[in-house]
C-alpha cells in the first residue's frame, strides 16, 4: 500500500533537515512574492520553531533567542510571530498556546493539527474538505463563522 505524503510525515524517525530547508525556502519565496522582508530576527524565530516538530511557546522561543541576543524582549518574539502567522509560515496551536512551522506554506490550505500528548510533536494535515463541510453546515444554520481551529490530541504511532 502506498502511503500519502501526510502519512510519511507522521513516520519517525525522518530527516528533519528537509523540513527545515523546505520551511526556509518557502519563507523566502513567500516574502519575496508579497514584497515583505524576512528580517534576520523573523528568520531566526522561524528556524527555532522549525527546529523540531514539537510545538513551542513564545516564552520558550524567547529563552532560546536570548542565548543569541540577551536584550531580546517578549515584544520581539510576538512581533515576529505575528508576521510569521500572517505570512502563513507558522500555525498557532490554540490548545497549547504554542506554534509549529507550516510545511505547506506555499499552497492554499486549511489545516487540522494532530498533537501527541506524550512526545508533544505536532503535525499538520490538509483538511480543506472538512472545513468546506463545516462552513456549508454553518451556512445552513445562517451562521457565519469567523475562525475555525481543528486540533486533535492523542498519541502518535511512536508513542502508542
Amino acid at each position: 500500500m502506498n502511503k500519502t505524503a501526510d502519512e510519511k510525515v507522521l513516520q519517525q524517525p525522518h530527516n528533519h533537515q528537509h523540513c527545515m530547508t523546505q520551511a526556509l525556502q518557502s519563507a523566502e519565496k513567500i516574502c519575496t512574492d508579497k514584497g515583505v522582508r524576512l528580517t534576520a530576527i523573523r528568520k531566526r524565530i522561524l528556524e527555532l520553531i522549525c527546529s523540531s516538530h514539537k510545538a513551542i511557546g513564545a516564552y520558550e522561543l524567547l529563552d532560546l533567542f536570548r542565548k543569541e541576543d540577551m536584550k531580546a524582549k517578549p515584544v520581539t518574539i510576538y512581533r515576529a510571530l505575528d508576521f510569521l502567522m500572517e505570512a502563513g509560515l507558522v500555525h498557532k496551536i490554540e490548545s497549547l498556546n504554542a506554534f509549529i512551522g507550516c510545511l505547506q506554506a506555499e499552497t492554499q490550505h486549511q489545516s487540522v493539527i494532530l498533537i501527541c500528548d506524550n512526545c508533544k510533536n505536532a503535525f499538520e494535515l490538509d483538511a480543506s474538505s472538512v472545513y468546506k463541510t463545516i462552513f456549508a453546515m454553518s451556512k445552513e444554520k445562517q451562521f457565519t463563522p469567523t475562525t475555525l481551529t481543528i486540533e486533535l490530541h492523542g498519541l502518535c504511532d511512536s508513542c502508542s
